[in-house]
């Protein structure tokens, strides 16, 4: 079989701050049914999870996926600057991920702990997992290996703890002592490499916990070449939770909880998607997290987003369809996960479904560090 690593591509046959507030978002294009969470799931061998990134960025392979038919054609990412047009605009989640996992010991007892940071609560006081949390009272202290301490000063309904430490310089001690918090499906210690390569190259604001993956794959050359070709590059925040990695319990993906995260969309990103959309040009979302934020912020009567910040629980699943977000560059996602129902909320099910399976079948690599698919409307 010719590999997929190499530059030439496989065609294969058809596939059956304006204001602050927490915004819900219930005016989807699609009458609402009942979904199974089975219906999302699709068997992946263990092999073909993404264990490490690719050697350069942009020689992932990039599975291009038309959004109507389902067709599908596989090359590698640097084939993604041509898919892009001089009237569209590409839209990229600029959130930072934080190096949230601290180790250290009880004071006095020695005992070992291990903290998670999830999200700043106020200056110094942050929201975390502890190991072992059933044996962390509030009071207790813990010092940093490294140097530091903190103390349990609260603990949540929720499984989690808010914790103070004896800095405000929260972040700059995680630079200095915490490491990267690499998903629970790459089964190794995190190294020196993880710290450039699990972020992207536009990373810019802290505060995630997770990296929008779809992003990893972009060099600053292919940033510039889409620049440099007219198309214009906004940006969102939306921090990257656990959550995003919570399981769906429910039978029916309705009665699905979603997690929340915050999000900011700008007046000058609203701007530029919004003079896309009505130029005829294309908005291009790289990542889940970038949709969900523009859809947080959509109008489904003017089919136009609104400048935005705030906290984000929306659930994008079929039969709903997005409202302003024309095309997706994403991963590829667990089974059974709320990533890949918004996926799904792209083109039919079945057709998701069915391109997964050739990715399983033509070995492509799974998950974070693994390859990406691009969404496009066909003409």
């Amino acid at each position: 079989m010719q590999s997929l690593r190499s530059t030439r591509a496989i065609c294969l046959a058809t596939l059956v701050y304006p204001h602050t507030h927490t915004p819900t978002h219930t005016s989807l294009i699609g009458k609402p049914r009942h979904v199974n969470v089975e219906d999302f799931s699709y068997h992946l061998p263990a092999e073909q999870i993404a264990q490490h990134p690719a050697q350069r960025r942009d020689e992932s392979c990039l599975m291009m996926v038309g959004r109507e038919t389902g067709n599908c054609h596989i090359g590698t990412f640097a084939d993604f600057a041509a898919q892009v047009r001089p009237e569209d605009c590409l839209v990229l989640n600029d959130t930072r991920v934080i190096a949230a996992r601290l180790f250290g010991r009880r004071d006095p007892s020695g005992g070992r702990v291990e903290a998670f940071l999830l999200e700043e609560r106020a200056p110094g006081r942050w929201q975390c997992l502890l190991k072992p949390g059933r044996r962390l009272n509030v009071g207790a202290r813990v010092l940093i290996d490294g140097g530091g301490l903190f103390t349990v000063a609260t603990r949540l309904g929720d499984g989690t703890f808010e914790v103070l430490f004896d800095t405000e310089d929260v972040l700059t001690l995680l630079e200095r002592q915490g490491r990267i918090p690499l998903p629970p499906y790459i089964r190794r210690d995190p190294t020196t490499d993880d710290r450039e390569r699990y972020q992207t190259v536009y990373a810019d604001k802290d505060g995630a916990v997770a990296a929008p993956t779809a992003g990893l794959h972009f060099t600053p050359e292919i940033l510039a070449s889409i620049e440099a070709q007219g198309t214009r590059i906004a940006r969102v925040t939306l921090h990257v939770g656990p959550g995003t990695f919570q399981p769906v319990k429910a039978e029916r993906i309705e009665d699905h909880v979603m997690h929340e995260e915050a999000f900011e969309l700008s007046e000058e990103t609203a701007d530029v998607v919004n003079q896309t959309r009505a130029a005829g040009g294309r908005v291009i979302a790289v990542g889940t997290t970038s949709v969900r934020t523009l859809e947080t912020c959509a109008d489904s009567k003017t089919r136009t987003v609104a400048p935005s910040r705030g906290r984000t629980r929306i659930f994008l699943h079929p039969p709903k369809q997005p409202i302003v977000t024309d095309g997706l560059l994403t991963n590829f996602h667990l089974p059974k996960s709320t990533l890949l129902m918004l996926v799904s909320c792209f083109a039919t099910r079945e057709h998701i479904l069915a391109a997964y399976e050739l990715a399983v079948r033509e070995r492509l690599r799974f998950y974070s560090y693994g390859d990406a698919m691009l969404l496009l409307p066909e003409d």
